[in-house]
């Protein structure tokens, strides 16, 4: 057995949230087991191969060193902690915007954890923060999100359409956002703590991993994510096999058992029956909906099971954007952050800001929908 699959195994062993899911398989997979040859079919394996590339790449990035000299830069720049977390807080959500809320997390989430190693800030509830940021940023276009570009062609409305109907929560979830940054982290002038001087840049690594994520993100937006991974996996297979060997395969593993979990569920007649007694022909209804299917199944998920029942694109984008807060679940953005945070407890300070978000990110979204009169 190989020192990378000893590490995969101990750490998967070490990991509630893998456990729980491998728990629930086991009960779904009693439940109905005919359906078990099928569980290959309800895995999105565009979503995974895009993950895999995007996991490489930022690994590329990572061992070049580069991160850890733009790390360097950053702390020289930023005079507070307050300075750094609202620059790194901003940059994951106007980055969200264009580039979807995961790859924003692949960016910022590492420089982060550089930063804060340079700093010794606490980088457990930065990324808690920069988790929130994304969801709020990739709420406002029609490419930020898996579930906007679903809604969008729903809609078929033009992309400034969609955007200036999201403007409104965005902009009032970003503004308390930054004034909740501004409080949480303290102007505390920045100290370098850690005096060894830049990891040396490892140019060949580094080019190819620049070079590579253009292209990658184009052919995934093509729908030729399969390609794209295995293009990428061939070159650092020539260059530098060990980014492979470091790829944190057990997120992977994660996003497979969910997307069986969550799709099984889904599934159950018990939920169809619930489904059609929500009385999702009500706008208020449809707006609760999102948020809380989005809780239990994820927020993609659920704007592709609303649409089934109604084509109202503008609560349905409302509902199932503020659901991306709340539980972990509720956007796979949230799950990727604190897995790549590497703090096993990090979920625990993630919920202690996220909860309290969703409900605000719910009552202003209720508020934008539907006024203050009831309904």
């Amino acid at each position: 057995m190989t020192a990378p699959f000893r590490r995969l195994l101990r750490s998967l062993r070490e990991d509630r949230f893998f456990l729980i899911l491998l728990a629930a398989l086991v009960l779904l997979s009693a439940m109905a087991p005919a359906r078990i040859a099928g569980y290959a079919v309800l895995v999105d394996w565009p979503t995974i191969a895009a993950l895999t590339g995007l996991l490489a790449l930022t690994k590329g990035l990572e061992l070049s060193g580069a991160l850890n000299r733009l790390g360097h830069a950053m702390v020289d720049a930023m005079a507070t902690e307050r300075a750094a977390a609202l620059s790194l807080v901003s940059a994951a959500a106007l980055l969200s915007t264009a580039l979807t809320n995961d790859v924003a997390l692949f960016v910022v989430v590492p420089l982060t954890l550089g930063v804060c190693r340079l700093t010794k800030m606490r980088s457990t509830r930065l990324i808690v923060f920069e988790a929130l940021a994304v969801n709020v940023g990739s709420a406002l276009t029609p490419i930020g999100n898996p579930q906007n570009l679903f809604i969008w062609h729903l809609a078929n409305v033009s992309f400034g359409a969609f955007v200036w109907q999201l403007l409104p929560l965005v902009g009032g979830l970003m503004a308390a956002l930054l004034a909740l940054t501004a409080f949480a982290f303290e102007a505390r002038p920045i100290r370098l703590h850690d005096d060894t001087p830049p990891a040396a840049l490892d140019r060949g690594l580094l080019a190819a991993s620049l070079l590579l994520y253009g292209p990658f993100l184009v052919a995934t937006d093509l729908h030729q994510a399969a390609w794209a991974v295995a293009a990428v996996a061939a070159v650092f297979l020539l260059v530098r096999r060990s980014v492979l060997a470091q790829i944190d395969w057990g997120l992977l593993l994660i996003f497979v058992l969910m997307f069986i979990d969550l799709r099984l569920l889904a599934g159950l007649a018990v939920v169809r029956e619930a489904m059609l007694g929500l009385g999702l022909d009500r706008p208020v209804m449809l707006y609760a909906a999102g948020i809380g299917l989005s809780q239990f199944i994820s927020n993609v998920p659920a704007a592709i099971a609303l649409a089934e029942y109604s084509r109202d694109w503008r609560v349905i984008a409302y509902g199932v954007n503020v659901g991306g807060f709340g539980f972990m679940v509720g956007s796979l953005a949230n799950l990727i952050a604190l897995r790549l945070s590497g703090d096993r407890r990090a979920w625990l300070s993630f919920l202690a800001y996220s909860i309290p978000a969703l409900l605000v990110a719910a009552a202003l979204g209720y508020v934008l929908l539907f006024g203050v009169g009831p309904n």
